[in-house]
């Protein structure tokens, strides 16, 4: 099951968002609130994992490793 990453929705400018992950699975409605606190919550959006690819054999270091 993915982690997902939500932050709280501060109610006034005094509070900075809270950053908290949570297991879901991938057919769960968004948390709206935080589990433990009621706080409201919103999902932060994340990037992925990127993979380097060269598109010269070898890369830029003739190693093979896709560095370039």
């Amino acid at each position: 099951m993915p982690t997902y990453v939500y932050e709280t929705i501060p109610q006034n400018e005094c509070e900075e968002p809270v950053e908290f992950e949570i297991v879901q699975r991938m057919a769960d409605d968004a948390l709206t609130k935080h589990p433990e606190t009621g706080q409201p919550v919103r999902r932060v959006i994340t990037g992925g994992l990127s993979i380097p690819i060269s598109s010269k054999k070898g890369g830029c270091c003739d190693s093979g490793c896709s560095c370039g």
